[in-house]
Order: structure tokens, then sequence, then C-alpha cells
């Protein structure tokens, strides 16, 4: 299964996401998952994630360091599993670039976290740095539903490759 998280530049928001989600799915052991992250805007292709969303992480124990901006490619829509978008300026512009056949796999990621009553990851680029740690506690939140939604396709995955001789 491949998940990826969309953003808008792909330096705050969706790299927390994927790694989070990175993190979780290792700690509890979760195999047969690829994250990615990606933005709806190329312009900081190439570049780590903005310092205070990796220093924020940091505190939390997630190491960002490693991870490196690019936009949404055409391929992504057929490549991925499910392609999860951080607010609805996202979902309405993955939902019209998608090729026929794709659109089903795009969803609000705070889908994930229903309790919260919320359906947006709040973009903390322009604000304080409270910011960062509020979309870290979201995606926290939606990554732990997140898994608990995909982990019967992953059971009905690995029993269908253990009958496949």
């Amino acid at each position: 299964m491949k998940i990826l998280f969309v953003c808008t530049g792909n330096i705050c928001r969706s790299p927390t996401a994927e790694g989070v989600a990175r993190r979780w799915l290792a700690t509890a052991g979760i195999s047969g998952v690829e994250v990615d992250s990606a933005g709806i805007q190329g312009y900081h292709a190439g570049e780590a994630p903005d310092p205070r969303t990796q220093t924020a992480a940091l505190r939390r124990g997630y190491d960002l360091s490693r991870l490196r901006a690019r936009g949404v490619k055409p391929e992504d829509f057929h490549a991925f599993d499910l392609i999860l978008a951080m607010d609805r300026g996202h979902l309405e512009w993955l939902q019209d670039k998608a090729p026929e056949g794709t659109r089903h796999k795009i969803r609000l990621f705070m889908n994930y976290a229903p309790k919260l009553r919320r359906s947006e990851v709040p973009d903390p680029y322009y604000g304080g740095l409270n910011g960062f740690d509020v979309v870290l506690d979201l995606c926290e939140e939606a990554v732990h539903g997140l898994v608990e939604d995909i982990q019967p396709e992953l059971e009905r995955r690995k029993r269908q490759l253990q009958m496949t001789p």
C-alpha cells in the first residue's frame, strides 16, 4: 500500500504527516506500507522541511531532516493507493488534476480523526511557533485513525499473498 500526503509547498504539513506516519508504522511493526509527501506547488522542490517544522517535530522524536520537498506528479495518481489532502483547497486541486479512475483515492487527511471535528490541517507557515505543534497534534491523531483504517486492508492483502502459490 502506498500513501501520499499533500499540502501546498511540501515543507510544513505534508512532511510532518509523512514523518509521523513513518514512525508510527515502524513502531507498530506494520510492513508493506510506503509513505511519501508532495505539494501542489513545486516552488520548494528539493528543499528540506521548514526549520520550524523540523524543530517542532524533533521535540517529539520525529526526524524530518532527510525529507525533500517535491511537487505532485501526474504519475502519483496511479502510483498511490491513498492521496491525502491537508485542506479543502488541496482536495479540490487534486480532484481537478486526477486522471479518470483515480479520484476515489483522494481524501481529506482529517477524515481519519473524526472525533476532532476538523476537516483541515491549518497552514502554520505564516503564524506563530505554536502552529507547528498544532499540526503535529492533528497529524498524530489522524495517523492513528489512518493506521486503524488500513489494518483490515493490509491483513486482506497479506492473506491473499499467503494463498498465492
